[in-house]
């Protein structure tokens, strides 16, 4: 018994929840340190605040993915966790931008921290069951499909964050100014936008998808000979013995992720203090001139371009897997997001930016699906859902490694210019592409 091959459209959807999950993400992205800086952060503490959002996700997903293994209710299987993930992200987005409306009981600092962490938890609650569903309900031959259409939905919600603000600024007339400690009105606007938009596409695709039921995965695995045992464990300590018994393929793609991850951590972080010091020659502490918030609203765009490009790329990752590999097609693309990053440092002006964030796009939409074809390959059905959230670990490392030494490396280190952040980036980029080629692809059926 094998699954059915799926229809473009049913793919689409099954996928559509992704587009509100990444406008969400991209929201919280483009536009988290500025807010962290209104509310008084300082520039050489802006990356443990992010230490937040890995650190959460280095518990939820593991979790996620174990108990979503083991989940069936009249919504089926993973759709009960991404759904629950989509509701308490747009609980962050409406009330990260609005921290200070709390101030009578915290810090309006400490507050907005605390929502980027629920909103990083609810994206993780989200996203990783969304990876698990592509791998349940595609045969082997069409997850490289699936997770490219996936990427192409993450590319497109993307755009529509990075753009929003920039948007509803330059076109509606809506005041991107603001005062000591307050966030500017056309962000609260785009954060309730990005709320509405998340849960309306989750719940596109929890109406619109059907999951295989436990006994049909069970006629899958035993068709491909990996049924289970009957003494296998099933107890949450099963995950360490998971953890332990990872494929090979998995442990090599470990070390091309943490760098891959730790390049774009250091991107999220620093581009908005980078650009506006190292291009619009603003001093580190301005975060309330026109020209900072010109400048914020101009990160917005060019994170837009790289979200964009990745969305029109992942179209053809397929077509260039098949004709020279998975491997070759990663190993290729961070070569170039890397050479994008490091091409920053010398950029002329805000413009050449556009470029350098077009080669960033093409890294950004190879990391989105190519691991993750890979992986499906190598890792049994019905542990489909723990070893995603495992793998993920080697997302959320990364991330709490560069936000315990990013900042102390910004100030004592790169002498207080964050620019050095990016050029770090990029070499990070070209040390996951030279890593792919240890990477042993099982199922590289090229199709």
């Amino acid at each position: 018994m094998n699954k059915r091959k799926l229809g473009f459209w049913e793919i689409w959807n099954m996928s559509f929840g992704f587009l509100g999950i990444q406008m969400g993400f991209a929201l919280q992205n483009a536009n988290a340190s500025r807010i962290l800086q209104i509310f008084g952060a300082d520039i050489h503490h802006l990356s443990w605040f992010w230490l937040i959002a890995p650190i959460t996700g280095f518990i939820v997903q593991p979790l996620i993915g174990h108990y979503s293994d083991r989940t069936w209710t009249k919504l089926g299987r993973r759709r009960p966790f991404f759904l629950t993930g989509a509701i308490l992200a747009s609980i962050g987005l409406l009330f990260l931008p609005q921290a200070h409306l709390f101030i009578a009981i915290l810090p309006a600092l400490w507050v907005g921290a605390g929502m980027l962490m629920i909103m990083d938890a609810s994206f993780n609650i989200a996203m990783e069951p969304f990876r698990a569903l592509v791998a349940d309900n595609l045969p082997s031959e069409q997850r490289t499909q699936g997770f490219s259409i996936q990427t192409v939905l993450i590319g497109i919600g993307a755009v529509i964050g990075s753009w929003l603000p920039y948007a509803l600024t330059n076109w509606f007339g809506i005041s991107n100014t603001t005062t000591q400690g307050q966030v500017p009105t056309h962000l609260l606007i785009s954060f309730i936008v990005g709320a509405i938009v998340l849960i309306t596409s989750i719940l596109i695709t929890v109406f619109t998808t059907k999951e295989y039921s436990p006994e049909e995965l069970k006629q899958f695995e035993a068709a491909n000979g990996e049924l289970a045992s009957e003494t296998e464990e099933a107890s949450l300590l099963s995950i360490f013995s998971d953890f332990k018994k990872m494929p090979q393929t998995m442990r090599q793609l470990s070390w091309v992720q943490f760098f891959s991850w730790f390049g774009l951590f250091g991107m999220w972080v620093f581009t908005t203090p980078a650009i506006a010091h190292h291009i619009y020659k603003l001093p580190l502490t301005d975060t309330q001139s026109s020209t900072y918030q010109n400048a914020a609203d101009w990160i917005g765009i060019i994170f837009g371009v790289y979200n964009a490009v990745s969305a029109v790329f992942a179209f053809f990752l397929p077509a260039i897997a098949k004709k020279i590999g998975r491997k070759a097609t990663h190993t290729t693309s961070l070569i170039i997001g890397g050479l994008g990053l490091l091409s920053i440092y010398i950029a002329p002006n805000q413009y050449w930016l556009l470029g350098s964030m077009t080669a960033v796009g093409i890294a950004w939409a190879s990391i989105l699906s190519m691991p993750y074809a890979i992986l499906a390959g190598a890792i049994p059905a019905r542990k489909m859902g723990v070893y995603m959230g495992i793998f993920n670990l080697f997302i959320v490392l990364p991330q709490i490694v560069n936000g315990i030494i990013g900042g102390p490396l910004v100030k004592y280190v790169y002498g207080g210019n964050p620019i050095y952040a990016l050029v770090i980036s990029g070499v990070s980029f070209l040390a996951a592409a030279a890593l792919v080629a240890r990477v042993n692809d099982t199922d590289d059926v090229r199709i």
